[in-house]
């Protein structure tokens, strides 16, 4: 999450921008079943096919790192920086968090070196309360980077929106992984179309990394390229930075104590609660968990058409604040339906064995997503026999917030492990 002062700043770009010139290409949809942890199989030919596309942005090399390093709060990394680049908006056919036929977009971004078959990152992004607070749709220099960092560097670099974000219809399922994994798997088959079209090939193994809630959909989609759900692509590393795997056994108490940032403690407990019932069910009216006046507001509040800015002066200064006892009691000691859906997102790190290079990056003193977070995910997998070395990144700062330099960090970190896996 962005920090707290500037969070999911307003971009630019209106969420329902369709631009001239984009292309289209009609798909019939059908039904596909969720399943509870692992995507749905993309064999579904309704699954994956271009809706649009439009090119955005063409960049030198020395635009890009121009771009990168006059971020305002906080100059990015430039020493991958080699090639100019490409990106494109992509919408997309893809399946909902019910197995229903639905579209999601997402960037793409293809580097300008010469090369006709491509390396390919995903990098799935951290939460974003706003539509438009996207790499697809918004101008801002943090939304970019990742696209822009691992494109110049010669990968083709692939950003899903998730659903319900950028131009995709509906809330947002927050920390849904299973749709997280189906929106990131149909996102890369929608760029291999993209890429093919403009005479490009994006080779078969997948470099897979993601920052905060994307940490957490990163190991769920490097699950699934392992089982060979995809038929084309497969996992070749992973990356997740900073993420929040133990989320009920590690995040929720934090948040609860008071160990995290006040304000984003707030606004995640609200939207556990929040994006877990429009799912889950686990209440009948909001007054049931959040109290008087924002049990009025707080579900409006999060339906992903308000900025971060709004978001954060229509909500209270402490938990105590926002939850009645029921819904404190309801966080603090998970049960029935929530405590299901906690399995299946603290999963990605104790439901299988990766058998790819995978790394662990996270931030000391993080204040967003705790450290025991990466400590019980590598404990898990070390149980297993998974060598999934945990890397500090030390305490990087990016307008104050560890949370957010992590994710400074950690991508020029994982950009150089990626080169070095050849």
């Amino acid at each position: 999450m962005k920090r707290m002062s500037r969070i999911l700043v307003v971009s630019a770009v209106s969420v329902a921008l369709m631009a001239s010139g984009t292309t289209a290409v009609v798909a019939n949809p059908a039904e596909n079943p969720r399943a509870a942890a692992v995507a749905p199989v993309a064999a579904d030919l309704s699954r994956g096919p271009l809706v649009s596309v439009e090119h955005l942005r063409t960049l030198t090399a020395r635009e890009v790192a121009a771009e990168l390093a006059g971020d305002k709060a906080g100059a990015w990394d430039t020493g991958a920086v080699r090639y100019g680049l490409d990106t494109f908006r992509i919408v997309y056919r893809t399946v909902d968090a019910h197995g229903r036929p639905t579209t999601a977009s997402g960037l793409l971004a293809l580097p300008r070196n010469g090369e006709r078959r491509l390396r390919t990152v995903s990098f799935t992004h951290g939460t974003e309360l706003f539509k438009g607070g996207v790499a697809s749709v918004s101008t801002s220099v943090w939304d970019q980077a990742p696209a822009l960092t691992y494109a110049s560097a010669g990968f083709a670099t692939v950003l899903p929106d998730y659903l319900g974000l950028g131009l995709g219809p509906g809330p947002h399922p927050w920390m849904d992984v299973p749709s997280e994994t189906t929106a990131a798997l149909d996102m890369l088959s929608a760029s291999r179309a993209v890429a093919t079209a403009k005479g490009r090939e994006l080779r078969r193994d997948v470099l897979v990394t993601g920052f905060s809630q994307g940490a957490s959909a990163a190991l769920g989609l490097a699950r699934s390229l392992q089982e060979g759900v995809d038929g084309w692509f497969r996992l070749r590393a992973v990356a997740p930075i900073s993420g929040a795997y133990a989320f009920r056994d590690a995040e929720l108490p934090a948040l609860l104590a008071g160990q995290t940032e006040p304000k984003a403690s707030v606004i995640y407990s609200a939207l556990t609660l929040v994006a877990f019932n429009r799912l889950h069910h686990l209440y009948d009216t909001p007054a049931q968990v959040f109290r008087a006046p924002y049990d009025q507001t707080i579900e409006g509040l999060l339906d992903g058409t308000h900025t971060g800015q709004e978001v954060e002066a229509g909500t209270p200064a402490s938990i105590d604040a926002l939850l009645t006892p029921r819904g404190r009691a309801m966080l603090a000691h998970p049960t029935g339906r929530l405590a299901a859906a906690l399995r299946i997102a603290d999963g990605v790190c104790t439901d299988w064995t990766p058998r790819a290079p995978i790394r662990l990056y996270y931030a000391d003193g993080d204040e967003q997503a705790v450290t025991a977070n990466t400590a019980r995910c590598h404990a898990a997998l070390r149980a297993r026999g998974v060598q999934a070395p945990p890397i500090d990144l030390g305490t990087p700062d990016y307008g104050g917030s560890r949370h957010l330099g992590s994710q400074q960090a950690g991508t020029a970190a994982v950009v150089r492990w990626f080169h070095s896996l050849r």
